[in-house]
């Protein structure tokens, strides 16, 4: 039989030939690129080769410099301890680590301390929290005994609200402080008589009987506001059961901060609450400056609360987010104290301030230095300390009994501010040494940090127009 099947060799030479051209071609392609012989071929394999052997570590490098980015963001600048019980500063490094600001966050501010973390704020524990009551009298004493709010019946016969003008800040809500008048009401005696705000009832600040009934049952008070729809209003944290119930959380309006508080979904229920804050809405505020407004209840808190023993004010751009009763035993009855702020976290003299006030636009040059110019005439040296501890503050945080000493030195801070500019970091340490305050707690930054979640201003309030 013929075998049909038919075999067909190809070999190897013949099956160059049908793909020579493709081969070489990829020849010639890598030829070109490099990877076949030469200095480029030996110096990619060694780079591929050390990608291989050192990813891993290449990948870290970058998570650890953030991670260092973010820890020097937390980490501030070294701080000298106070000691307790002298006021003095020790020579220990402090650091202050900030908790990042976010609303509704309870986690303590803590400080470096010979090796030994602790916090900033050292409260009592939570169970005796729950247990702590307002103390039957006051811890401190003073020689002033009364205060008496000053009328002014030359001031003006007007009987018709009208804010101030551009040519005077004085109106019938402040009276008309004259120079001699503010040289005198620093020397003091157990009667002070002196200006204070709510001179006339035709002055502007009106709130409605309601209001006041109910703010005559305050005993500690913890207060803020929002004129001019410039913040948003939050709700304070932190605090026990008990310590609610005792406390009064008050929040000023007025009618334009309402409308934008309303358009952003915050509406004040029939009981005038919005959460824990009981609002307050203040009508024919008496200074077309929205600042020198938001002075009213800040500091004359003893005028608005008259039968409060201690207050706490927040300023609106913050968070309140301790326990109230907690923040008085911890800053004012630990300490046998009647006033407690914080210390200023950048400068301790009014004269560097005053600069910086006119760096940042916080005020007119001109303003600033008819201020100063008064200060130097009246012999306040360019000091950094008083009585041992640093004057300058940063009161967005203010702590106190409501004390006559502690309600004059209000008064006469107000006074302050009326006068010169409502900046009020240049007067304090200015009243502070002209009535000789000594139950000052001048708290460190991290307690104020402490103390609250700083929000931000939402937004600069416009002045009122007449």
């Amino acid at each position: 039989m013929y075998n049909n099947s038919v075999s067909i060799n190809i070999s190897d030479d013949e099956s160059d030939d049908i793909n020579g051209k493709k081969r070489t071609k990829v020849r010639r392609k890598r030829k070109k690129f490099g990877f076949r012989g030469g200095k480029n071929n030996d110096f990619l394999r060694r780079m591929i080769k050390n990608l291989l052997r050192w990813w891993l570590f290449l990948l870290i490098i970058p998570a650890i410099g953030l991670l260092l980015f973010e820890a020097s963001r937390m980490i501030g600048t070294t701080k000298p301890i106070h000691d307790s019980k002298t006021g003095d500063e020790k020579t220990d490094p402090v650091v202050v680590v900030e908790a990042k600001h976010i609303l509704d966050n309870l986690t303590p501010v803590t400080r470096k301390i010979n090796g030994t973390r602790r916090p900033c704020l050292e409260l009592l524990p939570p169970e005796a929290l729950e247990h702590l009551d307002i103390p039957v009298h006051g811890h401190a004493s003073s020689h002033v005994k009364k205060v008496i709010y000053k009328s002014d019946p030359d001031a003006g016969n007007a009987t018709v609200f009208q804010r101030n003008t551009d040519a005077t800040r004085y109106n019938l809500f402040t009276g008309n402080q004259t120079l001699y008048e503010r040289e005198q009401s620093f020397k003091v005696s157990e009667t002070a008589e002196v200006h204070c705000g709510f001179y006339n009832e035709n002055g502007g600040y009106r709130i409605s009987d309601e209001d006041k009934a109910y703010m005559q049952t305050c005993k500690v008070v913890v207060s803020t506001c929002t004129f001019g729809g410039g913040d948003d209003l939050y709700q304070p944290i932190g605090m026990s059961e008990p310590s609610l119930k005792k406390v009064c959380y008050v929040a000023f309006w007025d009618e334009i901060t309402v409308a934008a508080q309303e358009a952003g979904g915050k509406k004040i229920g029939e009981d005038n609450m919005i959460g824990k804050w009981r609002i307050v809405v203040v009508k024919d505020l008496p200074f077309t400056d929205q600042r020198l407004n938001g002075k009213i209840p800040k500091m004359l808190t003893h005028r608005l609360f008259p039968q409060a023993r201690y207050s706490i004010w927040v300023d609106a751009k913050s968070q309140f987010r301790r326990d109230p009763l907690g923040v008085l035993e911890a800053l004012l009855w630990r300490r046998t104290s009647v006033l407690a702020i914080s210390e200023h976290g950048a400068r301790s003299s009014v004269y560097d301030e005053g600069k910086a006030v006119v760096k940042k636009n916080k005020a007119t040059p001109e303003e600033v230095e008819i201020q100063l110019e008064q200060y130097r005439r009246d012999g306040f040296p360019d000091e950094k300390r008083f009585n041992g501890k640093k004057a300058l503050s940063e009161a967005s945080v203010i702590v106190r009994e409501l004390t006559p000493l502690t309600n004059l030195f209000m008064c006469l801070w107000f006074n302050e501010v009326v006068r010169f500019t409502s900046r009020d970091q240049l007067s304090f340490p200015y009243v502070v040494r002209k009535l000789n305050m000594k139950n000052i707690n001048m708290f460190p930054v991290c307690v104020r940090k402490d103390l609250v979640n700083s929000m931000g201003h939402k937004q600069k309030a416009k002045p009122l127009i007449n």
